[in-house]
């Protein structure tokens, strides 16, 4: 066993050579990026970094505070909030540095930490978004059984499934499969002060299939059949003397079910340009473009502050509580039962 793992490392180290004097493969070095381009570059991030941050921390106070808000969907909506909230706080301020100066200058021990956490927060918003289209399905097509199937205690258990689903998955694929000890002797080799990790074709294929297409078939089965059923209760509504509170809640149902099928669409369209690349990169042996994949990863990134975006545009409960807060009223007594619906 011992032979076999020095085997194993001695290739490691072969394929990290191989790739670290290869001068196509790093661009630090041959930095001609001029100082104005770069103060762009940064100020276009620290507001998408800012945006990110501050927006869905505005989401995660709201849901927190506001006790009409207390639902199970808000409890996942919650801590998809909180997911991209990390994001844009210990992952995306890194990446902005290594994007525009083009060079790793920290630690090798701080590029696997965020590493491992771009990767399990990346992972943990598709998982939220999972949940939330089961949420929504049971909420719209069953709509009598949706309080008895989706209580709080499965709505709780979905969000630490999220949690605790990317952060087994992904310290598996890369401690145990791929192994720090690769990261460290890419750091060890320099490769001109990058922070990289090199994979076999066939592992990256699989973990891009099942940490984003199975996800995203299922949300996207899920949702169409979520579109029929809303469609015919819009026409039963419009038909049937149903008493008009009942009307009313199911009418509020299928807005929110709209609203969070268009936070899936957009996190979709913001994730699929870098997962279709990475696979036809993978498939199709392509040059691999710098400038190409690292566009697509700050996409898949601004993702995280569209949310609020897409909150604050269909949720008047959201319009409501930003005002609340901005205005300091959420630090008055009582400020937490304050009615945050508009009246009907």
């Amino acid at each position: 066993l011992t032979e076999q793992a020095s085997e194993i490392g001695n290739c490691l180290l072969e394929t990290v050579k191989e790739y670290c004097l290869n001068p196509d493969n790093y661009s630090c070095a041959n930095k001609n990026t001029s100082a104005g381009i770069n103060i762009t570059l940064y100020v276009f991030f620290v507001f998408g970094v800012l945006l990110t941050t501050c927006g869905n921390l505005v989401v995660i106070i709201s849901i927190s505070h506001f006790k009409q808000l207390h639902t199970q969907t808000n409890l996942l909506v919650l801590s998809l909030a909180v997911t991209d909230f990390l994001l844009g706080l210990f992952v995306m301020p890194i990446s902005m540095i290594k994007t525009v100066d083009k060079c790793w200058s920290f630690s090798s021990a701080l590029c696997i930490t965020h590493k491992f956490l771009d990767l399990v927060l990346s992972t943990g918003s598709v998982i939220h978004l999972l949940f939330i289209a089961v949420d929504r399905y049971y909420a719209v097509s069953y709509p009598l059984l949706y309080s008895f199937k989706i209580t709080f205690s499965v709505a709780l258990m979905f969000v630490i499934v999220s949690w605790l689903w990317p952060i087994f998955y992904i310290s598996i694929s890369l401690f145990y499969f791929k192994g720090n000890h690769l990261l460290q002797q890419i750091d060890t080799y320099s490769c001109e002060e990058q922070c990289i990790s090199i994979a076999e074709a066939s592992p990256l294929l699989f973990d891009l299939l099942i940490s984003f297409f199975l996800p995203f078939s299922i949300m996207s089965f899920l949702y169409t059949k979520i579109c029929f059923v809303a469609r015919r209760h819009a026409k039963a509504i419009k038909c049937a003397s149903k008493q008009n509170k009942e009307r009313l809640a199911q009418i509020k149902e299928n807005k929110a079910s709209k609203t969070l099928g268009i936070v899936i669409t957009v996190f979709v369209l913001c994730w699929l340009p870098y997962s279709v690349y990475c696979i036809l990169n993978i498939l199709l042996t392509m040059d691999n473009s710098e400038v190409t994949l690292t566009a697509f990863e700050w996409l898949a990134y601004f993702n995280s502050g569209i949310n609020p975006i897409i909150y604050g545009l269909f949720y008047p409960w959201f319009r409501k509580t930003f005002k609340i807060i901005i205005s300091c009223r959420i630090f008055k007594p009582d400020s937490s039962l304050i009615s945050v619906f508009p009246d009907k």
